[in-house]
């Protein structure tokens, strides 16, 4: 069956199914599904885990044969099985299905998928775990709810946002739901207790370098090749992961594509940065960018940053800096164009 993500603990407390898909690309509610999960499983008497990274050289038949050999004095154990992508291959397929149809009520099974499931929730695999357990697939938090959603975050750890607080502190991660997780809780260690205002939430930010992730990214919509590379460097000096950048950048270049097609096909710009999330501080900055940005470049560029979000994940073997930075120039190159002349 398949449980919303909001009402995953309800789901829990009533009882624990043999196997369970968390899929989605929200990291923080990804990890939070699973962390729920297993919380529930430990509850019931599961005392250990195994974790396995399906990457390309994988052994499906080794998961298997594992599960099938347990010691007469074996623990109820957790198998977490992590995809890169919600597509495992016919023989990953196989097995997942198999663990599904297997009767062990001393094996509990987690499979996490860092994507949307899109056209995979018709597959097989994805199918025995809906038939035989539990699909969780987490949403983005819509633009409109974001504030609303740091504000519950915030009361949670004994912080309380005004709605203007929450608003710019929304505006400032533009919806990447780890960088607020992280700065609510960063308040939370020197303001639990009391009210925070818009005015010491845009101080705060302001003094915060990690910000400056969303800072490059705007650079590098303004072509600003030589302060994007800059802001790099401090970036790697302060010891933010590769992997921060390259969502912001992974970000950018899907939603300057949906913006590309959709005034292509007779959409006005306006309307169409409105319903993609952009934010009006940061429109002036898209238009730029669109002007440069044509659809046999962006194709292209989907395809490289895709290449590079794979290779920081560790699915190939790639120097993380080196990965990012040619990423950066492919997005700084002058259009056609403008080097002919």
């Amino acid at each position: 069956m398949k449980v919303p993500f909001r009402q995953l603990d309800r789901h829990l407390t009533d009882n624990l199914a043999k196997v369970y898909l968390v899929a989605g690309d929200e990291p923080l509610l990804v990890d939070e599904a699973l962390e729920q999960i297993r919380a529930a499983a430990m509850r019931t008497g599961f005392t250990s885990r195994e974790l396995h990274t399906a990457e390309r050289s994988f052994k499906w038949v080794d998961l298997l044969a594992g599960a099938d050999n347990l010691s007469l004095f074996a623990t109820r154990k957790i198998v977490e099985i992590r995809l890169a992508t919600p597509k495992p291959g016919d023989e990953g397929s196989e097995t997942i299905a198999a663990l599904c149809e297997r009767e062990d009520p001393e094996t509990l099974v987690i499979v996490a998928v860092g994507e949307k499931l899109g056209q995979a929730s018709r597959s097989t695999w994805v199918k025995a775990i809906e038939q035989h357990g539990v699909v969780v697939e987490i949403w983005p938090i819509d633009r409109g709810e974001l504030p609303r959603w740091i504000q519950q975050r915030a009361t949670s750890l004994k912080l309380k946002l005004t709605p203007a607080a929450a608003q710019s502190l929304a505006e400032r991660v533009e919806g990447n739901l780890l960088a607020a997780d992280q700065e609510i809780k960063r308040l939370a260690l020197t303001a639990a207790g009391r009210e925070i205002d818009e005015a010491e939430v845009l101080e705060f930010v302001a003094n915060n370098s990690r910000f400056d992730v969303f800072t490059l990214a705007d650079a590098v919509l303004a072509g600003e090749t030589g302060r994007t590379f800059k802001i790099l460097s401090g970036l790697r000096a302060e010891g933010v992961h590769p992997v921060q950048i390259s969502w912001v950048l992974n970000r950018d270049i899907s939603m300057l594509s949906r913006l590309e097609y959709a005034v292509r096909h007779g959409d006005n710009l306006e309307g169409a940065m409105l319903r993609s999330g952009v934010w009006q501080r940061r429109q002036p900055l898209v238009r730029k960018a669109l002007a440069k940005f044509k659809a046999s470049r962006l194709k292209a560029l989907l395809a490289e940053a895709a290449r590079v979000d794979a290779a920081l994940k560790g699915v190939f073997p790639a120097e993380p800096w080196t990965t990012l930075t040619d990423l950066l120039v492919a997005l700084l190159r002058p259009p056609e164009s403008a080097r002919a002349r």
